[in-house]
């Protein structure tokens, strides 16, 4: 037998090595997340692990499993008691050593293995921790996957069969990138700053870049896990803006810059102007048009509008469909569609054939922006931005609320606003064209201007965007409406940043 898991322990207590501790808030939406020996300790993750063994199992799928750790301190100890724990339920684990989430997803089809459970905290601050987990490649466990193993491990439900076993792959990372780079180099001599906050793409994205034909300018891809600038986060401004001084300083073509796992990425134009991942993937969804008659893409609802109005895009035949935040819904949504890729203002994308195998890769990403630019040899990356038509719209704003009360405010929120337009009462000074609620709440107005309202999906935080093509003072008029109803709920806190 092995013990229930309790929801909170006392640290250097007997108790606390004796028993396994599991906050059951960690499970997430798609994935998992826990603040290391406050939420969830070593035993914990032993149970987790016998828990997705189980699960597999369930699920009458080959017990194999690809696994993998990002670069924390605490990281590769978080994934051996996984590790034991699928081990414990019967899995034969092919450890791939310190990785990027896109290398382990990538592994699941160079090693022909069905399962992946990947440990990283992606961009979350040092203290966090979490795992990635999938069964049926290139999808990722969305609600009701992450629902059933919850449920699993909390009440130990485990089938501990016994029987697994373990290797270790050598350099695994050479076939990650020789499958990337085994392509024609690049005909235009491009300058780029690669820019990873000091986390695990340092060890990769740099020789990724330099083997397609670019001139790399490395900005913090030493290795250091206390993150000694800024968290590797290509939402986050000071990222952004340490990307934009580098751009300036050495005049590069354009900068790259990685979260902590390697699946996103963030780009800063050669004016120095960052250029968030929605309007990139609009960028990219005209240059893959062009290419690709009657292309379908997915975006999320906190991405620009343009996906809807672009004359270029409505020109090339392509197709939108807004869909859920969070890289499982896109992922699988995605694949469901058969869309040729998916963008998620966050900075996940999601390449299908011919560009890729379905998951999101922010080392893809790279690739695709930089091969855009190589079919635009008279252009740089600020002209194509430029040639979008013009919108103003905010970064990604995230004000605290706990865990247990978001999704409480994010259902008022929706129906304060499905109940102003049931009124006809005006938003922003306008009246409500349309609502989207796949998730959240996305409120349009007359003339184009929309805010967002959802809950995150992997912080006790909820998510705000405005955006307006009218012009900078709209968007502003947006985010004041929405911050009037999230300022009713006494539950919602300050905003990490704003506008």
């Amino acid at each position: 037998m092995f013990p229930k898991p309790k929801p909170a322990l006392v640290p250097n207590t007997y108790a606390y090595e004796s028993e396994p501790m599991v906050k059951p808030t960690g499970f997430r939406e798609y994935d998992a997340r826990w603040l290391l020996e406050k939420e969830i300790n070593l035993m914990g993750l032993q149970a987790l692990g016998m828990g997705l063994g189980t699960l597999i199992h369930a699920r009458g799928v080959r017990p194999e499993i690809v696994v993998g750790h990002d670069f924390r301190a605490y990281s590769a100890s978080v994934k051996m008691a996984l590790v034991s724990g699928l081990m414990a339920a019967g899995c034969r684990v092919h450890d791939i050593g310190l990785a990027l989430s896109p290398m382990a997803y990538f592994a699941q089809f160079d090693l022909d293995v069905p399962s992946v459970a990947m440990v990283t905290a992606s961009h979350n601050d040092n203290g966090w921790t979490g795992v990635k987990m999938g069964a049926d490649r290139p999808l990722t466990f969305g609600p009701d996957e992450m629902t059933q193993l919850k449920e699993i491990v909390l009440d130990a439900r485990f089938d501990l069969r016994g029987g697994g076993s373990y290797v270790f792959v050598e350099n695994f990372p050479e076939r990650y990138i020789a499958d990337l780079t085994n392509r024609p180099k690049l005909k235009r001599k491009l300058k780029v700053v690669c820019a990873c906050g000091n986390g695990t793409a340092g060890a990769f994205a740099p020789r990724v870049l330099e083997a397609i034909g670019c001139e790399v300018v490395a900005l913090d891809c030493e290795l250091d896990h206390t993150f000694p600038r800024y968290n590797p986060n290509p939402e986050d401004m000071t990222m952004l803006h340490a990307m934009r001084d580098e751009v300036l300083r050495t005049k590069a073509d354009v900068a790259l810059g990685f979260d902590g796992d390697g699946d996103r990425c963030g780009v800063v134009d050669n004016e120095g102007e960052e250029i968030f991942a929605d309007k990139v993937g609009a960028m990219l969804a005209r240059d893959i048009s062009a290419n690709i008659s009657g292309a379908t893409f997915v975006v999320d609802v906190k991405s620009t509008g343009l996906f809807m109005t672009d004359p270029v895009l409505r020109k090339n035949g392509a197709k939108t469909d807004y869909w859920k935040t969070g890289h499982s819904y896109m992922k699988r949504r995605v694949n469901e569609i058969g869309a040729v890729a998916g963008f998620e203002k966050s900075g996940h994308f999601f390449f299908n054939k011919p560009l890729g195998r379905g998951y999101d890769d922010g080392l893809i990403f790279a690739i695709a922006v930089c091969d855009m630019l190589d079919r635009n040899p008279d252009k740089s990356m600020a002209d194509l931005k430029n040639a979008l038509p013009k919108t103003w719209g905010s970064p990604t704003m995230a004000p605290h609320c706990d865990d247990e009360r978001k999704y409480a405010v994010v259902d008022a929120v929706v129906k304060h606003f499905e109940a102003a337009k049931a009124k006809g009462d005006k938003v922003a000074g306008q009246p409500i064209r349309d609502l989207v609620t796949v998730n959240g709440v996305r409120v349009t107005v007359e003339d184009g201007t929309w805010g967002l309202v959802r809950a995150s999906s992997n912080k006790p935080e909820l998510v705000v965007v405005v955006e307006s093509p009218a012009s900078e003072a709209r968007m502003r008029e947006m985010f004041k409406a929405v911050d009037a109803v999230l300022r009713t709920h006494p539950e919602v806190g300050e905003y990490n940043q704003t506008i």
